[in-house]
């Protein structure tokens, strides 16, 4: 119902794989504002590093699991703070 500012953080999963995921470009780079009720695309530019097939420990994965976790910064730009008059 209200603007929202934050910060994202990344998971990989399995966590090995994580060794492998190197991230080009990411909205979680910087501090995203979102409006009340807006829709963005967050784009994710990323690769897994070939060496992940040489991993003996990562033979058979068959999938790796990117996900986020969206924080609230609980930061109020001017706009969105009422003044008393």
């Amino acid at each position: 119902d209200k603007p929202v500012t934050g910060v994202a953080t990344y998971n990989v999963y399995p966590p090995k794989a994580g060794l492998y995921f190197n991230k080009v470009q990411c909205f979680c780079f910087e501090e995203q504002r979102l409006l009340a009720g807006e829709e963005v695309d967050m784009p994710v530019f990323f690769y897994l590093d070939p060496e992940i097939y040489d991993d003996d420990q990562l033979q058979g994965l068959g999938s790796v699991t990117l996900s986020y976790t969206f924080f609230d910064t609980g930061e109020e730009e001017d706009d969105d703070v009422e003044e008393d008059e």
